[in-house]
């Protein structure tokens, strides 16, 4: 069997997505921790620079003490030229650069006033982006705040969770080629393997699997062969046994022929002869014609059975009334008293003779062994003809229906009667020439259905059978 490629389905989809989600879910949890440890330890770092740059200032500031308004403006003008921005925080707020001179919290004042170093930062997003670290002057109660630009930082840190996202992105695409690729060959065997059954199914059975490595898909494509292989011989033995049933029931019905004539009119002439014959003589040569009589109608029923299998029945289509075809059925065979015919429908296109004798066997059965009254029921549903023969009688168990069309068939097998276990079976191949469908219903205890279906336009026709 040649290998071919996969259609994308369900189960390769779900793989993919599987083997997309974990690679993204690892990479963007590493890449976000990554990403938010670098980002405190940058913001820390930054922190403890600013802080120990702010306890140097704060020791120059105390040079300027006392703070009176002239040495606050040289401290002031000191800072501006070494381009530190800072407040001066002691009646009010002075700045040496007003461009970056944000105001310190409540937070940040009760730290300074109880003696201690604070900090506060501005909110994410905010432009420029301010540290601002202050405490109090030594030997004084005016406040020194130390602002700091981390703008290079923050740009800094955007650059690099843009590179971790685009970094990302790209794991998710290759995760996502990658795991389309090995679900594709790691699913390519059950893909062959699938084709490989269908193919058996529809009657191919020379359907092989290329078998080659050692893994466990190699293992189960030699199982596979050895299966089919064994199927093909088994079908194959099968089917010349089949064959060699069907010729030796053909030449059995062939052989028996002429004899059997011969014996139908022997028996024709000594059942004109009953009367005359001795009371003893009379029940042996009743039940010589009734056995004649059977054997002639079995050799008849093998005739018509071997001529379907070999396909030699032709079908001759005409326009036929149904109903009145049931009713006609059972006047003929006397079964007037126990068949009740309903229903309606118009004309269909079929073989009479074919849909005669199908009819028969159906209600030849159920008069002969459902026991009770018989209905026979027509109806159109607009796109078929169904007919339905129902009996009252003790109903089959539910084991026997799949069989109940099988030649020589029969429910009891030790029932002796007038049946060969044929009928159903050629009414069976009779409907499927006529191109329908038949099939049994049945409860043990209230009775058989068998239900006929025939197409309401093409009944007849042999392409359909």
């Amino acid at each position: 069997m040649t290998a071919g490629r996969v259609a994308p389905g369900r189960l390769r989809r779900r793989l993919v997505i599987a083997f997309v989600l974990i690679a993204g879910v690892s990479a963007g949890a590493l890449a976000g921790g990554s990403y938010l440890m670098l980002r405190q330890a940058r913001f820390d770092g930054s922190l403890q620079r600013a802080a120990a740059d702010a306890r140097y200032q704060l020791v120059l500031a105390a040079q300027f003490l006392p703070l009176t308004d002239a040495r606050r403006a040289d401290l002031l003008a000191s800072f501006a030229q070494n381009g530190r921005p800072v407040l001066l925080v002691t009646e009010g707020v002075q700045a040496s650069n007003p461009g970056y001179a944000p105001a310190p919290g409540p937070a940040l004042r009760e730290t300074v006033a109880a003696g201690q170093l604070g900090f506060q930062r501005s909110p994410d997003g905010a432009r420029p982006r301010l540290l601002v670290v202050g405490g109090r002057i030594p030997g004084s109660t005016a406040e020194l705040y130390v602002v700091t630009v981390e703008d290079d930082l923050v740009d800094d840190l955007h650059q690099l969770r843009t590179a971790l996202a685009v970094g990302w992105v790209a794991v998710v695409l290759l995760a996502a080629a990658v795991g389309n690729s090995l679900a594709r060959r790691t699913l390519e065997p059950v893909g062959r393997a699938s084709r490989a059954a269908r193919a058996v199914a529809e009657g191919l059975l020379h359907t092989r699997l290329p078998v080659g490595g050692r893994d466990e898909f190699s293992a189960w494509a030699a199982s596979f062969n050895e299966m089919a292989e064994a199927l093909e011989t088994k079908i194959e033995a099968l089917s010349r046994a089949q064959a060699r049933e069907r010729r030796f029931t053909a030449d059995v019905a062939h052989e028996l022929r002429t004899p059997v004539t011969a014996l139908v009119a022997a028996a024709s002439l000594l059942a004109e002869q009953l009367d005359a014959l001795p009371a003893d003589a009379r029940r042996a040569a009743e039940l010589l014609v009734t056995d004649v009589v059977r054997l002639r109608r079995l050799v008849e029923e093998l005739m018509e059975i071997s001529r379907l299998d070999a396909g030699r029945e032709a079908v001759s289509v005409r326009p036929v009334d149904v109903v009145a075809l049931l009713r006609g059925i059972a006047d003929a065979r006397g079964w007037t008293d126990r068949v009740t015919v309903a229903g309606a429908a118009p004309p269909t296109v079929t073989d009479p003779r074919r849909l005669e004798r199908v009819l028969a066997n159906l209600m030849a059965n159920a008069v002969e062994h459902g026991g009770g009254e018989v209905r026979a029921e027509v109806r159109h549903t607009g796109t078929s003809l169904v007919v339905e023969v129902t009996d009252r009688g003790p109903g089959i168990p539910a084991a026997h229906l799949p069989h109940l069309f099988d030649r020589f068939y029969k429910v009891d097998p030790s029932r002796t009667g007038a049946g060969s276990g044929l009928g159903l079976a050629i009414a069976l191949e009779n409907a499927r020439l006529l191109g329908g469908r038949m099939e049994a219903r049945s409860e043990v205890g209230r009775g058989t259905c068998f239900h006929l279906e025939l197409p309401a336009d093409r009944g007849g026709d042999p392409c359909d059978a």
